[in-house]
């Protein structure tokens, strides 16, 4: 059962109350601030179904990996996103009896995440066994402006004179819900009662305290506390009607930002400022802070607000997940949602989130996401290695929380290797936007480099095609393992050689004592370049003279090739109804596979050919990744395939306020999210990078009146607005700002607008 989650423009809104959909709803009403989050746990005691998480950006736990047989080369770990102190947690008793929205009667439900501010409202009535009926009104919010503090307003009503109990607490007595070998991973590290908690992780020794001020009427409450858990208890007598409200201010504080044995202090100062500043000037700071986000994030759409809200929801959810201001943190796949996918990221963050951040927030938080990567060569590196590859060649992992790969299925960490490419990409992605040439003799160049021996050592020569050709691979299609010449992979691969020895030319031109200097480093030389460009030029590409496409991989056309539209709906979805095996022999696509590449690469598409193969490989596309749903948005906007680019825009949009996947309750696709945003901008707002530059050829929906967004491009801010067949694009600050429209280059000064017409 779904949560009923209403339209709205700029809010998430449930007015009914439905026990069995609360886990849900845990994931759509989450809260985070880029340094910690968790998910819409009821503050009171709840004893149905759900799934308590908190969880605190960069602190992990390499769990031991379990597999039914070992073999080299696998990862010692799985890394777990910790769920971490829980300090939302507010226990309410009435006349002795424990509020718990599961076992008594709800008469009144209402629950909204303010997305335009980020703050979390839930208001309801229950009727409690003993005869009170009792209100509560909850508020609370992950102060953006001061990273480690928690804010609660929770306000209780009794329709009659009444013991009312609030017990404001901080518990680490908690547990992962996905833990290998069913072990805890904290160990308690001390308390004070009604003050803070801390622990340590029994590996990696991260440290983490909590601490707490609480107000009721302005006065204390009595503390309490034991191992793992602090509290407070205010016992009131109420008169009838008579609304008593309590204040929670908590600090979270971890040795990722603190010395360990100063984080329960460094907590509790935080706790005592924030109670110092007051609810409303919290929230004031915070609905100021949001507002300066949306200012540059935000995308109007006119006329649909199902279509709104699906959007901004997205957006909402990759800025509180990453704000940029730490290096050391990625894009978690979940976010603060949800344990599941364990590590911090996948090559989603360059494929899929890099283009949001880049046009979208400030220039700083871009190019962090990079550097990330380049701090994590080392251990890139060290994971080639474990596979046999040498000097210096990388593999960057699938899945990661320090560089390390920790994904323990075969398939992806030996297979699914094309996740070096999108690396690659993310680099080409950022220098477009950027023209910051300067990154490449930074770093950019030594990230290149070594993946591009990874892929020169990669290939092999096949005698019989007289061609390189890349064997046992999974590629981004993952209902398809151990396949020989996935295209995808072949042609990234090639395009890495290329891109790197591109860029190497590069700094060898501009800054020849920066080249020199890498070529000593690296042991890089023209016979290298040499050869990368003779793998390049001599790549197989699976391909289909009878249907005029390249093939997804060798033997595809082996398959029986029913479309997709003659599956009977109850066999959906197909990974979690059928066996493994069968998806294997199937000729089903999870997501964007050889169109992938095609997407990526628009310059070196041309529309026919993106059409043949757009028409062969959709049809048999089933959308069961949450990646998907996006790139093909994109291109059926190209092509000019309306009411498919419509109907796919509302499934990567609302993929999970409308849950299609039937995952939600497990936690958001996060980083699917900036898929949506490109859905938008590139498809719908037509914009397209051609290259290294940038054009636009907007498809406006007929649902839609216009579209209105933000784009940071090469030092200048623009604005870009769609409407039916007029396109009007203002620069509002910086640098003057070319781009293509119709084909022909404009050049907008800072300052000034102009207005072009389109098909």
């Amino acid at each position: 059962m779904k949560p009923p989650i209403h339209i709205d423009p700029w809010r998430v809104v449930e007015t009914s109350w439905t026990p069995e959909a609360h886990i849900m709803s845990e994931s759509l009403f989450a809260l985070g601030n880029g340094r910690m989050g968790h998910r819409a746990n009821h503050e009171e005691a709840f004893s149905g179904k759900h799934l308590k998480g908190s969880y605190l950006a960069g602190v992990y736990y390499p769990d031991k990996t379990k597999v039914g047989w070992w073999k080299n080369g696998y990862p010692e770990y799985f890394a777990k996103v910790l769920n971490a102190v829980n300090y939302v947690g507010i226990d309410l008793r009435v006349d002795g009896e424990v509020v718990d929205l599961y076992t008594a009667k709800v008469s009144e439900f209402y629950r909204e995440l303010d997305m335009e501010h980020g703050v979390l409202t839930r208001r309801f009535t229950v009727a409690l066994a003993n005869g009170a009926t009792v209100t509560v009104e909850a508020q609370r919010f992950l102060s953006l402006v001061r990273d480690e503090v928690s804010a609660q307003e929770y306000r209780v009503t009794v329709d009659r004179a009444a013991e009312v109990v609030l017990e404001p607490y901080l518990d680490f007595n908690v547990v992962n819900s996905d833990a290998n070998w069913d072990e805890t991973f904290w160990a308690q590290e001390g308390f004070a009662a009604g003050a803070w908690v801390k622990a340590r992780t029994k590996k990696l020794d991260f440290v983490v305290a909590a601490a707490m001020e609480c107000l009721v009427s302005g006065t204390g409450g009595a503390a309490e506390g034991r191992e793992g858990y602090a509290s407070q208890v205010f016992t009131l007598k109420v008169a009838a009607d008579e609304s008593v409200t309590l204040h929670k201010y908590v600090g979270v504080v971890s040795s990722m930002n603190a010395p360990a044995a100063e984080v329960e202090s460094r907590a509790a100062a935080q706790a005592t400022a924030a109670r110092a500043a007051g609810y409303e000037t919290l929230l004031a700071e915070q609905r100021q802070a949001w507002r300066a986000k949306w200012d540059l994030a935000d995308i109007v759409i006119d006329g649909d607000d199902s279509a709104q809200q699906g959007i901004r929801f997205n957006i909402f959810h990759l800025l509180q997940t990453f704000t940029g201001v730490d290096p050391r943190l990625n894009i978690g796949p979940k976010g603060f949602t949800g344990e599941k996918y364990g590590g911090s990221t996948y090559w989603d963050t360059e494929a899929y989130c890099l283009p949001f951040y880049l046009a979208s927030t400030d220039p700083e938080v871009g190019r962090n996401l990079l550097v990330y990567r380049y701090k994590q060569l080392d251990k890139a590196i060290e994971n080639a290695a474990k596979l046999g590859f040498s000097d210096g060649a990388a593999l960057y992992p699938m899945v990661t929380m320090n560089g390390e790969e920790c994904h323990n299925e075969w398939e992806i960490t030996f297979e699914e290797i094309h996740r070096n490419g999108a690396i690659s990409y993310g680099i080409y992605t950022y220098l477009r936007h950027t023209r910051d040439y300067g990154y490449l003799a930074e770093g950019g160049l030594e990230v290149l480099v070594a993946i591009a021996r990874f892929w020169a050592q990669r290939v092999n020569w096949s005698d019989d095609k007289e061609q390189f050709v890349i064997l046992g691979v999974t590629g981004p299609n993952e209902y398809e393992n151990n396949v020989n010449n996935n295209y995808y992979t072949n042609f990234m691969a090639a395009w890495c050689l290329e891109y790197a020895a591109e860029c190497a030319e590069y700094v060898a031109q501009n800054q020849p004592e920066d080249y020199a200097a890498l070529c000593a480093k690296l042991d890089l030389d023209a016979d290298e370049l040499e050869q990368w460009e003779a793998i390049r030029s001599n790549m197989y590409y699976p391909y289909s003279e009878k249907h005029e496409v390249f093939l997804q991989q060798d033997g595809f056309l082996d398959k029986e090739l029913v479309p997709v539209a003659q599956l009977d709906p109850a066999e959906r979805p197909i990974n979690q109804k059928w066996s493994w095996d069968r998806i294997l022999r199937s000729p089903y696509i999870k997501q964007a596979d050889t169109l992938q590449g095609m997407f990526f690469f628009e310059d070196r598409t041309p529309v026919e050919t993106l059409q043949k193969h757009f028409d062969f490989y959709e049809p048999l596309t089933v959308h069961e990744s949450s990646l998907s749903p996006s790139v093909h948005t994109v291109l059926a906007c190209r092509l000019g395939y309306a009411a498919k680019a419509y109907e796919l825009y509302h499934r990567t949009a609302r993929l999970d306020l409308d849950d299609y996947n039937k995952e939600v309750y497990q936690g958001l696709h996060v980083t699917a999210m900036g898929g949506a945003w490109m859905a938008v901008v590139y498809g719908f707002g037509g914009m397209r990078l051609v290259g290294e530059d940038l054009h636009f050829k907007p498809f406006l929906p007929e649902q839609w009146g216009g579209i209105t967004f933000h784009l940071r491009w090469r030092g200048a801010l623009l604005s870009v607005r769609v409407q039916r067949n007029q396109l009007t694009v203002r620069n509002l600050e910086g640098s003057t700002a070319e781009f293509y429209v119709g084909g022909a280059l404009q050049k907008l000064a800072a300052g000034t607008e102009q207005t072009f017409t389109h098909a």
